[in-house]
């Protein structure tokens, strides 16, 4: 089996993650804000439509309707977790293209012996990747047991 040269990982692997993780990022970014637009625009114009509600029922079922597209709005922001994967996405793919421009320009840690280098770059992105994959796993794995805990509670009202 041929090894790969550093720089095939470099293309293969580090610049594939790079680029993931940007469009990635984008991606949330943009749903995140066109969501977040949305709500605002909702949530400002309900107070405004709230007024002529009580000469107009169909003002009153709009007024409803925009509180219902809020909720759903905010409900799928929270299960897509659209704002903490750009945060993530973007620090994620910012440390990688930091560690490969250090690598390229031979500066620390990566000016030492020549030797090392490489495994230790490499050892360096392949902690990035981990370490982020470890972090969305830990978030999901949380917020299920966090549900089972929410319907597993029992609510009293005290008299």
């Amino acid at each position: 089996m041929a090894e790969m040269s550093i720089n095939e990982y470099i293309e293969s692997r580090v610049d594939d993650q790079i680029n993931w993780y940007d469009e990635k990022s984008k991606k949330c970014q943009n749903w995140y804000k066109c969501t977040q637009i949305i709500e605002i625009i909702l949530a400002a114009s309900i107070p405004l439509l709230s007024g002529f509600s009580t000469s107009n029922i169909s003002v009153a079922i709009i007024v409803g309707v925009m509180g219902v597209i809020i909720t759903i709005i905010e409900s799928i922001n929270k299960l897509n977790k659209y704002h903490e994967n750009w945060i993530e996405y973007r620090a994620t793919c910012e440390m990688l293209k930091y560690q490969k421009n250090l690598f390229l320009t031979g500066s620390p840690p990566y000016n030492n012996n020549p030797e090392t280098i490489e495994s230790l770059f490499i050892r360096n992105i392949e902690q990035i990747i981990s370490s982020e994959n470890n972090q969305w796993k830990f978030i999901n794995l949380n917020d299920k047991k966090e549900d089972v805990v929410n319907k597993n509670k029992v609510y009293t009202t005290s008299s």
